[in-house]
């Protein structure tokens, strides 16, 4: 059972405009905040989100690089990953693959593939139909 997530954004503010309603759609609650971060709670797992430090924003992040690639989310049907979807469209966020939307991880699976504002790569993937 993972316990939980820290990541340090290059923006909280900025940050927390892409992430509050995303996870508060997937029934994620804010637990604790503090000057330098904010972390939701779902369950027994909790998301943290802290500001980085002025003097190591200079490199930036790229999901390319030896770390995190993405992280990927239950979606509660096909509807809600098109909810999402929207939003993610509407908030100006950027969708990836939206030429493969809903399909860009294969053809039995139906996925959103997005970015939040320091380039993080977010899934949010729908129950397999059966």
């Amino acid at each position: 059972m993972l316990h939980h997530v820290e990541l340090y954004v290059s923006n909280l503010t900025r940050s927390l405009e892409f992430w509050e309603p995303f996870l508060g759609g997937l029934g994620y609650c804010e637990s604790q905040r503090w000057p330098q971060g904010v972390s939701y709670l779902y369950q027994k797992t909790y998301l943290c989100f802290v500001q980085a430090p002025e003097e190591h924003l200079r490199t930036g992040y790229h999901r390319k690089r030896v770390g995190l690639n993405h992280l990927a989310f239950h979606g509660r049907s096909r509807a809600h990953v098109d909810e999402v979807a929207d939003w993610v469209k509407r908030s100006g966020f950027k969708i990836l693959y939206p030429e493969r939307f809903p399909y860009a991880g294969g053809p039995d699976h139906y996925a959103l593939y997005c970015e939040d504002p320091d380039r993080i790569k977010v899934e949010l993937v729908a129950p397999a139909q059966g």
